[in-house]
C-alpha cells in the first residue's frame, strides 16, 4: 500500500506542476456494471475494487477537468439496452460519479461497444476534442465490434481517443479489446489488481491534458531511397524443441537495444505471424504466448535477411473448477496459476500457457479453497478437473415466518464459525449485503448474522459438500417510521428501565423523521429539541410482519 500511496502522490505533484497553461480534459468514464464485476480479487470483489480506485483517482482530478460517468449493465440483466450517462460532463463532479458507483447494482451484459459509441456522441466528437476511458472487466457480449468502432470515431472525431483499462482480463482476453484503445490512438493497460487499476486511472482519467503542439515545420523531401526487399525479418515461435510454429494465439514485442544491452524504446508490438522490415541496429525481440515468453538480442545489418528461431519451453494448463463432485463447471471460480518465474489469474474454465515446471494452481470458489501441484514438461497440455468441496447457501430475511421478504438492499449477511474462539468470538468466513445474497462455503457449521437496521437475528446453519440451500431468517421485526416535527434528533430506547432507572438506547438520528426495521416489542420514541427541557416522549408496541407509524410532538 505504501508503494501505492506514492504513486498517487506523484500523480497528483505531476498534476499541480503541469495544469497551468493547459486546455482542460473533457472525459468519459464508462464502468463495466455487468454481473461478472461480482467475482473477486484478492478476496475482495471487483466492483468494490472500481468504487474504492474510483473515489481515490478522482480526488486529484485537475479542477477544470470535465468529467463524466457512464455505465452498462447496472439496471437489467439480459439487456444489451442498459446503458446509462449517469453524471454529465462537468467540472467538480469526483463526488457525483463517486455517489452514483457506489449506489448502483451490478447484474448486466457487456454492451461495450455501444457505450463507448454513445459516450463519443455525448462528447460531440465529431466537434471538440474528447477521451472516452472504458473500464471493463469482460467482453463485448452483445455483438458489437470494438476494433471497428475504434477505426470509425478516429475517422470521424476531430481528436477522439479511448483509453481502455482490462481489469482482471487475461492476455488473451486484453487481446480481443486492445484494438480499441489501438485504433484511436489511446493506451490499452492491463490491470490485475487494486493498485494496478488506480495507476491504470491516474494515467487515463488523472492525467493532464496536454499542450497544444506548434505547427511543425514543412519536412524536407525526402531523398530517394534504394529498393528494399519486401521484409527482412520473418521469426518463427515454437512452444518445445521440434515443435509446430504457433501463428495464432502469440504475440511479437520488438524494443531498440539501448547501450547497456538493455531493453530501449518499444518499436512494435504485433500478434500472430509477423513479416516486417527492420532499420539497421540493435534489437531486442521477445516471442511470447499468454505467460510463456523467450527473448533474443538481433543485430540488423543493411541488406541481410532473418528468420530467427524462438523457443517457448512452454506447456498449457487446462482446468475445469467444479464446486462439488459431479457438479457443473463453475463461472464463479477463481483460478490461480503459480509457474516458474511468475504468476497469473483466471476465472471460471480457465486455460493458461505457462513455462514448463512445477505449477502450483490454486482454486478458490467463494470460502472454499484447494491447491494442487502439477508437473508441466515442454510442448505439453495438461487438463485436468480441480474439485474445491463447497456447497451453496442462498440467504434471504423475512420479517415474520412465511411473511414478508425483507428486499432491502441495505441488509447484510455475515457468516461465521459457528464454534466459538476461546475469548468467545466467532471466526467471519464471508459477507453480502441485499436479498438473495449467496454464499459458497466448505463443509461445516455456520451462523449468518443477519442486520437491518435495529433487528439483529442468528441462525445456525450447516453445508456439505454439493448443497444448494435456501435458508430463510426470521426477523421477527416491523417497521417503525415516526415523525417529530423541528426536532433536532429522534431517538429509540428499551421500555424497560434497569436497576438504575435508565432504559437502553438503541439507536438515534439527526432529524424530524426516520424509519427502521426494529424487533418486535415495547419500545419509547423520544423526541429531542435544541432547546434543554423541550425533550416529548411516546410509547409504542411494535408487531412482527407490521408497519407502525408514530408522531411526536
Amino acid at each position: 500500500m505504501a508503494g501505492l500511496a506514492r504513486s498517487v502522490a506523484a500523480a497528483i505533484l505531476l498534476l499541480s506542476m503541469t495544469t497551468f497553461g493547459f486546455a482542460a480534459n473533457k472525459v468519459i468514464i464508462v464502468l463495466d456494471a455487468s454481473g461478472s464485476m461480482w467475482a473477486q480479487i484478492d478476496g475482495k470483489p471487483k466492483l468494490e475494487i472500481a468504487r474504492e480506485s474510483l473515489r481515490t483517482v478522482l480526488q486529484s482530478v485537475p479542477a477544470g477537468d470535465e468529467i463524466g460517468f457512464m455505465a452498462y449493465g447496472h439496471r437489467t440483466k439480459g439487456s444489451c439496452d442498459d446503458i446509462e450517462l449517469i453524471v454529465p460532463p462537468q467540472a467538480g463532479s469526483a463526488s457525483a460519479i463517486s455517489s452514483a458507483a457506489d449506489s448502483m447494482k451490478f447484474l448486466g451484459k457487456t454492451p461495450l461497444t455501444a457505450a463507448v459509441k454513445q459516450a463519443a456522441e455525448a462528447l460531440k466528437y465529431t466537434e471538440d476534442r474528447a477521451t472516452v476511458v472504458l473500464i471493463t472487466d469482460g467482453l463485448e457480449t452483445c455483438g458489437g465490434d470494438p476494433c471497428a468502432l475504434g477505426r470509425e470515431l478516429k475517422e470521424t472525431g476531430v481528436d477522439f481517443t479511448a483509453d481502455v483499462v482490462g481489469f482482471g482480463l487475461t492476455a488473451d482476453e486484453g487481446k480481443q479489446i486492445a484494438c480499441l484503445a489501438d485504433n484511436t490512438g489511446g493506451k490499452y493497460i492491463q490491470a490485475s489488481d487494486e493498485k494496478a487499476l488506480q495507476e491504470a486511472l491516474v494515467e487515463t482519467v488523472a492525467a493532464p491534458a496536454p499542450a497544444p503542439e506548434p505547427a511543425p515545420a514543412p519536412a524536407p523531401a525526402p531523398a530517394p531511397e534504394p529498393a528494399k526487399p519486401e521484409f527482412n525479418f520473418m521469426p518463427s515461435l515454437v512452444m518445445a524443441e521440434g515443435g509446430d510454429p504457433i501463428t495464432d494465439s502469440n504475440a511479437w514485442e520488438i524494443y531498440k537495444a539501448a547501450a547497456d544491452g538493455t531493453r530501449g524504446d518499444q518499436v512494435m508490438t504485433e500478434y500472430g505471424e509477423l513479416k516486417t522490415n527492420l532499420e539497421p541496429g540493435d534489437y531486442i525481440v521477445v516471442g511470447r504466448d499468454d505467460e510463456a515468453r523467450s527473448e533474443q538480442k538481433l543485430k540488423v545489418e543493411a541488406g541481410q535477411l532473418y528468420k530467427p528461431l524462438f523457443t517457448l519451453n512452454g506447456g498449457t494448463l487446462v482446468i475445469h473448477p467444479h464446486a462439488s463432485q459431479g457438479s457443473e463447471i463453475s463461472g464463479e471460480a477463481r483460478v490461480d496459476f503459480a509457474y516458474p518465474g511468475g504468476t497469473t489469474t483466471h476465472y471460471g474454465d480457465a486455460k493458461a500457457t505457462v513455462p514448463a515446471g512445477e505449477q502450483k494452481v490454486t482454486v478458490q470458489i467463494g470460502a472454499g479453497t484447494v491447491t494442487e501441484t502439477v508437473q508441466l514438461a515442454a510442448g505439453q497440455t495438461v487438463e485436468k478437473d480441480v474439485v474445491v468441496g463447497v456447497g451453496h447457501a442462498a440467504l434471504n430475511a423475512y420479517y415474520t415466518a412465511g411473511g414478508d421478504k425483507a428486499d432491502n438492499s441495505g441488509i447484510g449477511f455475515e457468516i461465521v464459525k459457528a464454534k466459538k474462539k476461546i475469548d468467545g468470538s466467532r471466526e467471519s468466513v464471508e459477507h453480502s449485503y441485499g436479498a438473495d445474497s449467496k454464499f459458497w462455503l466448505p463443509p461445516d457449521d455456520y451462523v449468518a448474522l443477519t442486520t437491518l437496521d435495529l433487528a439483529v437475528v442468528e441462525q445456525p446453519f450447516s453445508i456439505k459438500a454439493g448443497d444448494n440451500q435456501d435458508i430463510k431468517v426470521t426477523l421477527d421485526a416491523g417497521i417503525l417510521a415516526m415523525s417529530a416535527p423541528g426536532a433536532y434528533s429522534i431517538e429509540v430506547f428499551s421500555s424497560k428501565k434497569d436497576i438504575e432507572g435508565k432504559r437502553k438506547s438503541l439507536g438515534l438520528t439527526y432529524g424530524d423523521s426516520w424509519q427502521q426495521t426494529i424487533p418486535a416489542g415495547d419500545y419509547v420514541v423520544v423526541r429531542h429539541a435544541s432547546d434543554q427541557g423541550q425533550d416529548k416522549e411516546m410509547p409504542v408496541t411494535i408487531k412482527a410482519g407490521e408497519r407502525t407509524e408514530i408522531t411526536v410532538q
